[in-house]
């Protein structure tokens, strides 16, 4: 191991030993406890009047803390929960930086965030709704003309279920080969092809959503060692029926089985993005801590 001490020009003048100096010495330093701890990060946005924008952000977007700098004030900040953001009065640059984007994400209540800026007559230039890339989020032009992406959780309205749940029909089987492979095919995940076969023979429990003309239009499936662990899998609806209560009639149907056949207290898991959380705890899961890890054999 190189000593973290030696300094870069005694090394030999050759780029992989240098970068595993590099790679080396930063590494230990992670390991020291006063090794450097960055805690968030806060833009510098150009505007016209610091002072304007500060109340702005205080009072139309809901930024609960504001300070200013300077006699008269040139700089300041606002900030709310962990997000941070500073102003420097440079009317020039303003002018020219207008129309660059925040992205602001938001771990909850989304929809009353968008509420109390409509109350506020802030200038919302895209309206609340879900995204194709897993989330949901508006767009507030603020007083500069900065745009600012507010997004967060994906939005599920119970109110959607009443008008298509008489045309859906959940099956308690698992699905064939044929069908398992389009839904795949249609939400984006890959698989290997022959594997197929095997991955449908694992599964105890399986639902299967159809509609009126008896095609697959979703699935979960349901793994377990038959006596406390249960682990929840390939939960996929097609995209033409997604936000429209078919995952949770799935996830129903299966947690209504699991609570008539799994033993008491039995543990149930499932993977899933942030963004999908607040659709798994309809049915009762919390978040918690966990790891992961991938196989490293060599594929032939």
């Amino acid at each position: 191991m190189l000593n973290p001490e030696i300094s870069p020009q005694l090394l030999p003048n050759n780029w992989f030993r240098k970068r595993t100096y590099i790679f080396v010495k930063n590494k230990l330093m992670a390991n020291q406890d006063d090794a450097p701890f960055l805690s968030h990060v806060e833009p510098v946005l150009a505007v016209h009047d610091v002072i304007a924008t500060t109340n702005h952000w205080n009072d139309t977007l809901g930024f609960t803390n504001k300070w200013t700098w300077g006699d008269p004030p040139n700089h300041g900040g606002v900030s709310w929960h962990g997000v941070y953001i500073q102003f420097s009065q440079n009317p020039e640059l303003a002018t020219v930086s207008k129309g660059n984007v925040v992205f602001i994400k938001v771990k909850k209540n989304l929809e009353m965030l968008y509420e109390f800026h409509q109350r506020k007559n802030a200038e919302i230039v895209v309206p609340l709704e879900n995204k194709p890339w897993g989330l949901a989020g508006y767009t507030v032009k603020e007083l500069n003309g900065y745009y600012l992406n507010f997004g967060g959780p994906l939005i599920y309205k119970r109110e959607e279920a009443s008008t298509i749940s008489s045309s859906i029909s959940i099956i308690p089987r698992i699905p064939h080969a044929t069908e398992y492979l389009n839904l795949l095919s249609a939400v984006g995940w890959h698989c290997d092809h022959s594997l197929v076969e095997k991955i449908l023979s694992a599964p105890i429990y399986g639902v299967v959503a159809e509609d009126v003309h008896q095609q697959a239009i979703g699935c979960a499936l349901l793994l377990s060692d038959g006596a406390s662990f249960y682990y929840i899998k390939d939960v996929m609806v097609h995209p033409d029926w997604q936000h429209k209560h078919v995952g949770s009639m799935l996830m129903k149907q299966l947690s209504n089985w699991l609570d008539e056949n799994a033993p008491a207290n039995a543990y149930v898991g499932l993977f899933t993005g942030e963004p999908l959380a607040p659709f798994y705890m309809q049915f009762d899961f919390i978040p918690v801590y966990g790891m992961k890890r991938l196989s490293r054999k060599v594929q032939e």
